[in-house]
């Protein structure tokens, strides 16, 4: 398992400022760049896994445990569906999720599974 940083709150809110009006591209910028790049905010270390056909067991091979989305705190990754998409939970009850024309936030209500992180 890896912990998370002490400084962690403040790396994290660096990338969401930076990735707030950032466009979802489907190489350079998607949902699954976004939860690796918060993974390594919180963290340091950028985990490795295994691309699978879907979202879900792809988030899964990075070996974090899973956890319902009404307990993920800041920092964890969720997974939304429809579109499955992955994010970020960025306060107590809302996920950041990339967007056609930067980051949008909806409520964990709407997310599937989460992943605790550290």
């Amino acid at each position: 398992m890896m912990p998370r940083r002490p400084d962690w709150p403040g790396r994290l809110a660096a990338l969401l400022a930076a990735a707030e009006a950032r466009p979802f591209d489907d190489h350079a910028w998607n949902c699954g760049r976004f939860a690796l790049a918060a993974i390594e905010a919180v963290t340091g270390t950028r985990p490795r896994l295994c691309i699978l056909p879907d979202l879900e067991a792809t988030a899964d091979s990075a070996g974090f445990p899973r956890l319902p989305p009404a307990f993920a705190r800041p920092g964890d990754v969720v997974l939304a569906g429809d579109p499955q998409r992955l994010g970020v939970v960025v306060d107590g009850g809302r996920a950041a999720f990339v967007g056609p024309r930067g980051l949008v936030r909806q409520p964990l209500t709407t997310c599937a599974t989460a992943w605790r992180i550290g």
